[in-house]
């Protein structure tokens, strides 16, 4: 177990539908971070922005995006996650990869498809819980429209990150803002969310407010909101959670049920 996990959270403008131009973007920042991470993350469907014209931009699994991550994750000796979109036998998912260091990764689907884009008509929901388990650490992954839906996040495994990539737009921060606090509050864990800046395609605007919480709900970042393209930096404590549940038992008095 590593006593502390140094995260890093791109927050940044995305272009339009261009894996290439995003890419070569984020290969900036991530060789710019100078001192050493055990985590990277990116927002949602970072290759593209969030689009629904998966026919002309989703890639395979072992397309350029995945080659991509396996590359930066060796070259920067840390994990690197974010979502993409990816054509599997015939579907579409808003995937996201968790990729290791050595090149091995996890991945989470999302769940939750956001119906006012018709996400649900163009991809396919996932259906599986998934916990990734780094450097002692145990993660789960969400996406975007994922925090409006408390019982999905509900902390029955004992997680300790509840890690969310988002394009969640201008209009509706304050939801993102709101329901971030309340996940990591609820659940007694360290809540990350990480958002997009900037305008998309669609004439969207993103303002980011990337933000990580504490299992008390308090920021651990300096400055809260951040509105502007930037690289974040923030440490979690494995003690932090570990006292703060010792001390306050909230997560054993929980209703006992199950998803079915």
């Amino acid at each position: 177990m590593k006593e502390t996990l140094d995260i890093v959270l791109l927050q940044s403008h995305l272009a339009w539908e261009n894996p290439v131009q995003n890419r070569a973007a984020f290969t900036q920042k991530i060789n710019a971070i100078s001192q050493k991470v055990d985590l990277i993350v990116l927002p949602e469907m970072f290759t593209t922005g969030f689009t629904m014209n998966a026919l002309e931009v989703a890639e395979k699994m072992e397309g350029d995006s995945l080659q991509w991550l396996t590359k930066m994750a060796k070259k920067s000796n840390c994990a690197i996650v974010g979502s993409i979109i990816i054509e599997e036998n015939d579907k579409y998912y808003n995937r996201l990869i968790f990729m290791f260091p050595n090149g091995t990764y996890k991945t989470y689907d999302k769940h939750q498809l956001f119906t006012l884009a018709k996400e649900q008509e163009v991809f396919t929901a996932g259906q599986k819980d998934v916990i990734i388990e780094y450097k002692g650490w145990k993660i789960k992954p969400l996406i975007c429209y994922d925090l409006r839906f408390p019982v999905w996040a509900r902390n029955t495994s004992g997680y300790d990150v509840l890690l969310y990539v988002a394009s969640w737009p201008k209009l509706r921060i304050n939801a993102w803002d709101v329901l971030l606090k309340a996940r990591a509050i609820e659940n007694m864990c360290y809540c990350i969310g990480v958002n997009r800046i900037g305008l998309d395609g669609k004439g969207y605007e993103y303002n980011g407010h990337s933000a990580v919480y504490d299992v008390l709900g308090n920021s651990v970042l300096e400055e809260n909101p951040i509105e502007k393209e930037t690289i974040l930096h923030a440490t979690l404590s494995f003690s932090h959670i570990k006292n703060t549940r010792s001390k306050l038992s909230f997560l054993e008095d929980r209703d006992n049920f199950k998803l079915v």
